[in-house]
């Protein structure tokens, strides 16, 4: 059976093809026009590679699927970018009598606090596409005024006026009835039987009504896009069943994906952090490693610090927008390898957060950018090599090319000449350094910031530019060892395969704990149909007994924000109680007190229902002799310091074994990275053909400083 996984950045488009217990990996430029193209090229190229290379066929042999019993698992970025570029569905919002500027007002806060003179981004629906239904719910979910369906019947006379492609139907209170959102759906269906429905007990039976209002928006306003794209790219592979990667760390089906295209918003970079925290978890010999990933890409880089578990939060932002669906707590810092450099009004150098992407891309790709990147710096720093980026080839516009090493010296030193007359490796090291700091300023975000020290957590580099800047930025935040995963480039993709199949859903509560004591067949009554609902969508997928986690959202009365604990199955008086227990142990960890006497509202119930992904058995070899002579390629000058190169040496990963060690400054290529060992670290290669990076010894013991 072959699994495959497939992430599209925003340069490269990375596939991992697991059969048999083995791997193969290739990478191919993104198609932003249509991100399926790029796709089908790459897979057609994936299944029939040349026989003497690591590296696929530019011309595809054959056009057919992946065979029968395959499967894809895909991360896409559709979702992310339709609502970046503010590029979705013209979209219609339904919502209750009086409340049509919701999501205009929101919560009112300052993203820019001390901004004399603040401007919001436009609104996804603009006040021409807001309509008001008459009919009200009180908190309990009882009808107060019955839906006015004559009076329904103009307005959605109105909304199909407005030629909507897609319709957001918000009211309030519907998380305890949604009687109301859904005859008001039918009746506006009837006059736009084309148009895409989105409703808010459907996405987020959740209170807050601005959150849920926004998050059911974003749901439509992606909707009709996601769901062509996934219908044109399931048509293109010849209908081999496809899973899509959720926020959350979970795989769903195409079908649930289409349906709740809200939930993809961050696919691709939680495939990256699933894969890292199970290389972690199998070089650690730990089912709870407490690392620190970091995804540098070609357009951005995610980080997410992992303290023994993948971190998880049931709130984000998403393009000024809150989302309140589970995923998991990655940041996100526009710094990738094809950050464009360029001096500002000051006189000041900038790198990113602009990015020349996969088209034009980078100078060295020759595809008629002219404004330097970090590829750029890296390749005249001779960090990079253009005989050995993606096995000497990548697909290019007019066939395999090689990097252009003398265009992107003559971009920096355009770049050093503005600055005041800078040597092109001086200009490359400033452009390096600026976009160093601002990855480190997202990993202290997630570190740091957050009460943890990382000098006791393992830097996991991972994305095609991760392992390049790795040492830098450990060596910048005292971490001392870094874990270099076999395929890092590429790593997304397979933790994509490795991901459970899992479906999310919850249900507002908003009682007291202890009248939810004296009323468990409440709480018990909500969770079973949260597990028909969960079981049902999971068999779908051919999970059959799939695992069960349930939580509770709490709070002390008269907070306004709430934790999370987990709720023990079944569901008893005695679970409520060690759940509430588990809420004060947890709020005085994390706010330094409890009140336990205090009254705790259940707020929220939840439900993760999940089955295993892809589980590969990659075999672990004993360490062999430290000599890595056999995988050396030679020396070659590498910029590390302005005044002059030092002499670097160059090894070939493919050839390196267990047991394998060598000292920094050294450049270890493969596939699909780079990898930068500076002066001062030295690595070594384990079992598993991890490619371990840490402070090399001075001759007293204690560790170096990087060079």
């Amino acid at each position: 059976m072959k699994l495959i996984g497939i992430d599209v950045g925003g340069t490269f488009t990375d596939f991992v093809l697991l059969e048999d217990g083995h791997i193969r990996v290739y990478k191919s430029p993104t198609t932003p026009d249509d991100q399926s193209r790029g796709i089908v090229t790459g897979l057609f190229a994936l299944l029939n590679p040349p026989k003497s290379a690591n590296t696929a066929s530019t011309q595809p042999q054959n056009e057919g699927g992946i065979g029968d019993g395959g499967l894809i698992v895909h991360g896409t970025t559709a979702a992310t970018n339709a609502l970046l570029e503010r590029k979705g569905a013209r979209t219609a919002l339904l919502t209750t009598a009086g409340f049509a500027d919701v999501i205009e007002i929101g919560r009112q806060n300052r993203p820019h606090l001390y901004a004399l003179h603040q401007q919001r981004a436009p609104q996804l629906v603009p006040a021409d596409l807001r309509f008001e239904a008459v009919e009200r719910l009180a908190v309990d979910g009882n009808a107060l005024t019955a839906l006015d369906e004559a009076g329904l019947e103009a307005v959605a006379r109105q909304i199909a006026a407005a030629q909507p492609e897609s319709v957001a139907v918000v009211f309030l209170f519907s998380y305890s009835n949604p009687a109301h959102e859904e005859q008001a759906a039918a009746i506006v269906r009837r006059h736009l039987p084309d148009a895409a429905f989105s409703l808010s007990s459907h996405i987020l039976p959740e209170y807050r009504e601005y959150e849920r209002t926004a998050t059911t928006v974003v749901n439509a306003y992606v909707q009709p896009l996601a769901e062509r794209y996934l219908h044109r790219l399931s048509t293109a592979l010849g209908g081999t069943p496809i899973r899509v990667m959720q926020s959350n760390g979970g795989a769903i089906g195409i079908e649930q994906a289409s349906a709740e295209p809200a939930r993809l918003v961050l696919s691709g970079p939680a495939g990256g952090v699933v894969g890292a925290f199970a290389a972690a978890a199998q070089a650690l010999e730990s089912d709870t490693p407490h690392i620190i990933t970091f995804d540098m890409g070609g357009t951005s880089t995610d980080v997410a610090l992992c303290p023994g578990q993948i971190p998880r939060t049931g709130e984000s932002e998403i393009a000024g927008l809150p989302l309140r669906l589970p995923v998991i707590d990655i940041h996100t810092v526009g710094a990738g390898g094809g950050s464009l450099a360029a001096v500002d009004a000051g006189g000041g150098m900038r790198v990113g957060p602009q990015s020349a992407g996969a088209v034009p891309g980078p100078v060295c790709y020759a595809r008629g950018g002219t404004q330097p990147t970090v590829t750029d710096a890296n390749l005249v720093l001779g960090r990079l090599d253009s005989g050995n980026f993606l096995g000497g080839n990548f697909l290019g516009g007019t066939g395999a090319v090689g990097l252009d090493t003398a265009a992107a010296g003559k971009a920096l030193a355009r770049l050093g000449e503005e600055l005041g007359g800078y040597s092109p490796q001086e200009a490359a090291l400033g452009v390096i350094r600026i976009a160093n700091a601002t990855m480190e300023r997202a990993l202290r975000r997630v570190s740091v910031e957050r009460g943890h020290d990382p000098r006791g957590f393992t830097l996991i580099p991972f994305g095609g530019a991760g392992p390049l800047h790795a040492c830098d930025l450990a060596a910048a935040l005292g971490v001392e060892r870094i874990l270099i995963p076999p395929s890092p480039g590429v790593l997304s993709a397979l933790g994509l395969l490795m991901a459970d199949v899992v479906h999310e859903n919850a249900q507002a509560i908003l009682r007291d704990a202890s009248a939810l004591d004296a009323e468990i067949d409440f709480l018990v009554g909500h969770f079973a149909r949260l597990v028909e609902q969960s079981e049902r969508i999971l068999a779908g997928e051919g999970v059959a007994d799939p695992r069960l986690d349930a939580a509770l959202d709490m709070r002390y009365r008269g907070q306004s924000y709430e934790l999370t604990v987990p709720l023990a199955t079944p569901i008893r008086r005695e679970s409520l109680a060690d759940a509430v227990a588990a809420f004060h142990a947890l709020h005085e960890q994390r706010y330094g007190y409890a009140m336990a006497e205090a009254t705790v509202e259940v707020v929220t119930l939840r439900l993760r229902g999940s089955g295993p992904g892809a589980q590969p058995k990659f075999q672990r070899h004993p360490p062999g002799p430290p000599d890595a002579s056999s995988a050396f390629l030679g020396e070659k000058p590498v910029w590390f310091q302005a005044d002059a190169p030092t002499p670097t040496a160059t090894y070939d990963r493919s050839r390196l074994t267990p047991g394998n060690r060598f000292p920094g400054p050294a450049i270890v290529y493969q596939f699909d990275t780079t990898a930068v060992i500076p002066p001062g670290w030295a690595a070594r290669v384990d079992g598993w053909g991890n490619l371990w990076v840490e402070r090399a010894p001075t001759a007293d013991g204690g560790p170096l400083t990087a060079g």
